[in-house]
């Protein structure tokens, strides 16, 4: 049963998310105004505003103007809600507290990745709050994801926020000094050290692995079959929220395969 309520939960979380990556780049309010059509701007009836359900009976269309509404809406509801399931398996046994930030910070990785696909930036209003939160949370109620048991605890997570912001910060003038142009945006830089913060500098270590081998393997595939060019500029902020969730929720078991091979 308590899977099935964090489900729906996160479906309709996944409903706000929605909201977020569509405003927070434009600059506008996630409180006010109310959801509304993009197209006609009619405001969005409450039954209309179901996670998922209200997308499958009004046909991906407003009901107002009949626009064709992006399939993105109930993927994003489906994709929170399936995060908060696997952060539920993952950290079942963790405080309550720790769990509900787990979630936060899956939704938070889940909204960059949006973001930075359709702007080509990872919004301050995202990261810097995240990184004082990260050192208190760590303080009083984050595990350690690469340890069994024990609090993460603040001075490793000033480790990693100093590892995450540091690492991407020396990246970025190395780059800039040897391509002659920015190689790594300054949202990169603040989203590892929050990432640091959450999880600690091994989580660093391998979301930049992680991230570096799925953006390669990518990119190097879109050249391929689709000729984009050699060095043209992609968001790599997608590939970090995709290496942060993996260091979360399957960090730990990589590392013990990694040193048992």
């Amino acid at each position: 049963m308590i899977f099935f309520a964090v489900f729906l939960f996160g479906a309709v979380i996944g409903s706000f998310l929605n909201v977020c990556i569509y405003r927070v780049p434009r600059g506008q309010s996630i409180v006010r105004p109310s959801s509304r059509c993009t197209s006609c701007g009619r405001p969005v009836r409450f039954y209309d505003n179901i996670p998922v359900i209200s997308y499958l009976l009004l046909r991906g269309k407003c009901r107002s103007c009949g626009t064709a509404l992006s399939l993105r809406y109930p993927l994003i509801e489906l994709l929170n809600a399936l995060l908060y399931l696997i952060v539920l398996k993952r950290f079942y046994d963790a405080s309550p507290l720790a769990v509900m930030a787990y979630f936060a910070f899956a939704s938070a990785l889940l909204v960059i990745f949006f973001i930075d696909v359709d702007f080509q930036i990872i919004p301050d209003s995202i990261t810097l709050p995240g990184i004082p939160l990260a050192l208190a949370l760590a303080s009083t109620v984050l595990p350690d994801p690469f340890a069994r048991y024990g609090l993460l605890g603040f001075q490793a997570s000033l480790l990693g926020v100093l590892a995450g912001g540091g690492f991407f910060y020396l990246a970025a003038i190395l780059g800039k000094a040897v391509f002659k142009k920015d190689a790594m945006g300054g949202g990169d830089i603040k989203m590892m050290a929050m990432v640091g913060g959450v999880m600690g500098w091994k989580a660093v270590l391998l979301t930049t692995f992680a991230a570096s081998l799925l953006g390669s393997l990518i990119g190097v595939s879109m050249i391929l079959l689709k000729g984009r060019e050699w060095g043209a500029r992609i968001p790599f902020g997608p590939y970090l929220a995709i290496g942060a969730l993996i260091s979360m929720l399957w960090g730990q078991d990589i590392m013990i395969w990694y040193f048992l091979h």
